[in-house]
């Protein structure tokens, strides 16, 4: 592997806990000569600790704005509003590539600084799949929440917890009334994991992948009672609920869980709120009579950081082992450099590259 500098950077969502390098793999890195920074971290789910222990050298929160040009910054989620120029390579989950709110701004920022946006989400092998994810434990999450709201045991403010202690409350109990639930995007990596987690609270959902969301039989799917959606559109497709489906008075539909959260994108298939939910209010009712509740969070593996940091570490590390130019990286880079070449003729100074 080339020389490499990679940064760790601190989130600064309050509620993120994940990392996407665990201690275990940071060993791995620093044993292969990777120069490896981690920012000091309290709500990290791995101690800052284990990183010193492991060869990494420990810097403040937030001091990767000053670090050397060099270094690849690596995090999960947004950027600080500041600085307004980024000079450094990033690694994370940008969200700037399909309209979504703030996307444009984002890479201003990068044009602005001369920097690069490799997006996580666009780390892809040959065929285009995804080469390291969370959406198993997102799928997961995503129906745990459905179920214990549907049964009337989420409680808020939701907190990290642990798979075992998750489990035991996703399991029936006595009196549990059996009810109807439909996964839609089932053969996915965010669909196996809501199969998974139903098959744990004993509920055997409907499965729809491709071949029943190219033509819709939308009244099927407003019939079950809970609806979990992990479809990740790439290109426009008629939107799975509509507002006037809220409205059906034949709706059975009364839970509603959007894995994906495409909101504020042309390519959301469920365009029937405008933000999503939090942690401190997970459940946001669409309608009163006949109710819909919906949950939308765009962390859900949060909530179960070490299990979700661990399977992703293990799957990114290889790829930071080869980080360079070419393969996985390359397409990544190429795919933000048309991003910005998108944005006009007044941001094309973009990226070292």
């Amino acid at each position: 592997m080339t020389e490499l500098h990679l940064w760790l950077r601190h989130e600064v969502r309050t509620t993120e806990r994940r990392t996407p390098v665990v201690p275990d793999d940071a060993r791995r890195l620093v044993e292969a000569g990777v120069e490896l920074t981690v920012e000091d971290s309290p709500q990290r789910v791995f101690p800052t600790r284990e990183y010193e222990t492991v060869g990494a050298r420990i810097a403040p929160a937030g001091s990767w704005v000053s670090a050397p040009s060099e270094a690849v910054v690596l995090g999960l989620k947004e950027l600080p509003d500041r600085p307004a120029q980024l000079r450094h390579r990033h690694v994370f989950f940008g969200h700037a590539y399909k309209q979504q709110p703030g996307a444009v701004d984002l890479l201003r920022r990068f044009a602005a600084g001369g920097g690069a946006l490799l997006d996580l989400e666009y780390l892809v092998d040959d065929d285009g799949r995804r080469l390291a994810a969370f959406g198993f434990w997102a799928g997961y999450l995503g129906a745990a929440l459905a179920v214990l709201q549907h049964r009337g045991r989420l409680t808020a403010p939701l907190r990290p917890t642990g798979k075992d202690e998750l489990d035991e409350a996703l399991r029936p109990a006595p009196g549990d009334e059996e009810f109807t639930a439909l996964v839609v995007g089932a053969l996915g990596r965010s669909g196996r994991g809501a199969r998974a987690a139903f098959a744990t609270a004993g509920v055997g959902p409907t499965c729809w992948d491709l071949a029943e969301t190219g033509d819709l039989d939308r009244a099927a799917l407003l019939a079950h009672d809970v609806m979990v959606n992990c479809v990740l559109a790439t290109t426009p497709v008629p939107p799975f609920v509509r507002e006037e489906d809220l409205d059906d008075p034949a709706r059975r539909l009364r839970t509603l869980s959007d894995v994906t959260c495409d909101v504020g994108s042309p390519l959301n298939v469920l365009p029937v709120y405008d933000r999503t939910t939090e942690w401190a209010d997970p459940v946001r009712r669409l309608r009163k009579e006949p109710p819909l509740d919906l949950i939308a969070i765009d962390n859900l593996p949060s909530l179960l950081p070490r299990e979700a940091s661990v399977d992703f570490s293990a799957e990114l590390t290889p790829l930071l082992m080869d980080f360079g130019t070419a393969g996985p990286w390359g397409r990544s880079l190429d795919r933000f450099h048309r991003a910005c070449r998108e944005l006009g003729p007044d941001e094309q100074e973009f990226g070292r590259g």
